[in-house]
């Protein structure tokens, strides 16, 4: 590598840091994530784009005095638009499709002083909770290359725990940088609806469902992302509640004592197994070691009409998305070249009448109720970001079809309600399975009130830290 033996002991902020007082170049920092890249991508599929050279030349220019300035930046490919880039959401469909212009959230990634240098791996549409493309083959877990590192945002999630770099952009629709971060033994935060700006192609994706931020070796990481990208632009149809302050000091301010739900029992199919009940015992005995009032409780809605909605959101914008592309490159839908899961997803979102769909939004809106009303008695709800470890490679993407329904509801979590919702969810590295894989706890509070989540998470890294613990294929490791 390039001879920067300290590069894992910062985080991004750290790495920040030491470009702007000149004890490292930007450039040096670039090399280091590409020699890293170079070194263990090969076993891990994290990173399915590179533009090296473009790096190196915003890296040896004059960057913006950032949070982040001069520190490597991986994005993710789907949706989010790199002008002179190719973003092809996983997809055959999408090949060549390079942008015009910038998204404005890669506008503030750049602002920030960001240096970007790739993107990384997603399924086709970000449409499963494991990352294996047909276009682009599986992204596997740097704890163990048999599991998966999650979805969608799985490139991301590998590339950090594998040590490429600190933080990296991530995306979630119904869990998709909770579910990761769980897989990879890292922070993951989706902020509120409206707190990211998604322009200026697009004012919300999946009907408000899905949001951007980044997964992250540390909590402040985390924080100081959100600093610097939240915020309406002009146009949005709604933004979440301004946060006076900085989320950054949030996060290093003690939450006091909070009224923490949690529940051993899932809305959607399936139960949690015994790894993920064992690390949500043990995370309610720290809460309350740490002060918190902690109660077995949660909302009470129907969780079956609830995963029915979502459902429905995801299958009409599927529908939309894949005729959108079709009209752009000018052929029928049938005639693009996508994996059989969309095609089964798009055609079920044609077969939606107006008035279901109409029912979805309906009922995302009535559950937004439900959990604005349960959270003024309890400041935050707990659940284990997943039922189980990290599943196998294949384990969802290649079941029998009598057997996919079963294999991929009974793997997640709640993780979708709060996409729903609305509200901020983040999942923390707190439990290692009995083979040595991460389980993230989630964390929820009422919509806007992302700092809360972000003093308590910043509570429980000091209470139970994380930093030191690395996946077996590690970059430095590898060396």
């Amino acid at each position: 590598m390039s001879g920067f033996a300290e590069y894992d002991d910062f985080d991004g902020l750290g790495l920040g840091e030491l470009v702007r007082s000149g004890d490292v170049s930007a450039a040096e920092l670039l090399d280091e994530a590409i020699d890293r890249t170079e070194l263990v991508n090969g076993e891990i599929n994290a990173v399915i784009d590179r533009f090296y050279e473009e790096a190196r030349a915003s890296a040896a220019a004059a960057l913006p005095r950032g949070p982040f300035s001069g520190v490597p930046f991986l994005l993710k490919d789907l949706n989010l638009l790199m002008m002179g880039t190719v973003t092809s959401n996983g997809s055959a469909m999408w090949r060549g499709a390079v942008a015009a212009h910038d998204s404005t959230l890669v506008t503030r990634y750049r602002e920030a002083g960001l240096v970007i240098f790739g993107k990384t791996n997603s399924p086709e549409l970000g449409l499963q909770p494991v990352t294996e493309p047909r276009e682009f083959k599986p992204s596997r877990n740097p704890w163990n290359i048999n599991r998966t590192p999650g979805g969608s945002s799985g490139g991301a999630a590998a590339a950090v725990a594998a040590g490429i770099l600190p933080i990296a952009h991530a995306s979630d629709g119904g869990g998709s940088i909770r579910i990761p971060a769980s897989c990879c033994g890292l922070v993951g935060l989706k902020p509120s609806r409206g707190r990211i700006p998604q322009g200026p192609d697009r004012a919300e994706g999946w009907a408000g469902q899905s949001t951007s931020h980044v997964v992250s070796r540390s909590v402040r990481d985390t924080a100081a992302m959100l600093d610097a990208t939240a915020g309406a632009e002009d146009g949005d149809p709604y933004s979440a509640p301004l946060h006076s302050g900085r989320f950054v000091d949030a996060a290093a301010i003690q939450p006091g004592k909070l009224r923490i739900a949690f529940s051993r029992a899932k809305w959607g199919q399936g139960n949690y197994q015994d790894d993920a009940v064992t690390g949500l015992d043990q995370t309610v005995t720290l809460l309350e070691d740490l002060g918190h009032h902690v109660i077995e409780t949660r909302p009470s809605f129907d969780g079956e009409a609830a995963g029915a909605a979502m459902f429905t959101v995801i299958c009409v914008n599927t529908a939309l998305a894949v005729q959108q592309r079709a009209n752009e490159v000018g052929c029928t839908v049938d005639e693009l070249d996508m994996e059989d899961g969309t095609r089964l997803t798009m055609a079920m979102g044609n077969a939606i009448t107006a008035a279901d769909y109409a029912q979805a939004i309906q009922t995302n809106q009535t559950v937004g109720r439900v959990m604005g009303q349960f959270h003024l008695k309890h400041d935050v709800l707990l659940a284990p970001t997943l039922s189980s470890p990290p599943v196998t490679v294949g384990y969802i993407s290649e079941a029998p079809p009598e057997e996919y329904g079963n294999r991929l509801f009974s793997y997640m979590g709640d993780n979708g309600i709060y996409n729903q919702t609305g509200q901020p969810s983040i999942s923390l590295p707190l439990h290692w399975s009995l083979d040595g894989l991460p389980m993230g706890m989630m964390f929820s509070a009422a919509y806007g009130n992302d700092a809360l989540l972000l003093r308590l998470a910043g509570q429980l890294e000091k209470a139970k830290p994380w930093w030191d613990r690395r996946a077996p294929l590690h970059a430095a490791a590898q060396s």
